[in-house]
This record gives C-alpha cells, sequence and structure tokens, in this order.
C-alpha cells in the first residue's frame, strides 16, 4: 500500500485565506455580500461559502447591480472594476491578498 504524505504548509494562500475569512465574517453575521468572481480556485471551497450565503458574480453582472455589499477577491481587480462599483454605489470591500497590493503599486512605480 502507497503513503500518501501531505505537506503541512499545503493550503490556500495567505490572500485566499484572509479574503475568505473576510467573507465567513459578514455571512455569519447575515449581512449579504457578493464575490466578485470565484474566491478560491476550489470547487469544494466554492460550495461551502455559497452555501453559508455568499452570491458569486461577474464582471458582467457588476455593470447591472444595485447598491450592495461587494468582495474583491485576493487576485485583485483594475481600478476600472473599483471605479464602476463606486459609480453604482456598491459597497467595496478589498480582499485584494497584500502581497498583490505590493506588486501592483511597483509595476505602477
Amino acid at each position: 500500500m502507497a503513503t500518501i504524505e501531505i505537506d503541512p504548509g499545503a493550503g490556500f494562500c495567505f490572500g485566499v485565506e484572509q479574503v475568505i475569512r473576510t467573507a465567513e465574517s459578514f455571512l455569519r453575521k447575515g449581512q449579504p455580500i457578493y464575490g466578485l468572481g470565484e474566491m478560491v480556485h476550489n470547487n469544494q471551497e466554492i460550495r461551502r461559502l455559497h452555501s453559508l450565503g455568499l452570491e458569486t458574480i461577474t464582471h458582467d453582472d457588476l455593470s447591472g447591480m444595485q447598491p450592495g455589499r461587494l468582495l474583491v477577491r485576493a487576485h485583485g481587480e483594475p481600478p476600472s472594476t473599483f471605479k464602476m462599483a463606486a459609480d453604482r454605489n456598491i459597497d467595496i470591500i478589498d480582499g485584494t491578498c497584500p502581497i498583490v497590493l505590493k506588486l501592483q503599486q511597483r509595476i505602477r512605480n
């Protein structure tokens, strides 16, 4: 019988863990929240978040979204997404990973 070892460090990266905790925090309080794109590339986790009430939307959905609360996933979004949301009075919770934010800043500079 083969032995399977799982690296103790395996799992989601820091940014994904952070955005999942943020989503859970709102959902456990009964506060509706929309996620722009899938929060993580893991179908089981996506189903779990949906079972808590997270609704995943696309960029096309965003253009017609009514005011509400939008969670930006760890991958981040371009400034145009933030502007579109602001123009529609959508509250943004920026879940962009700090490492991604740092990289974006370096690119801008």
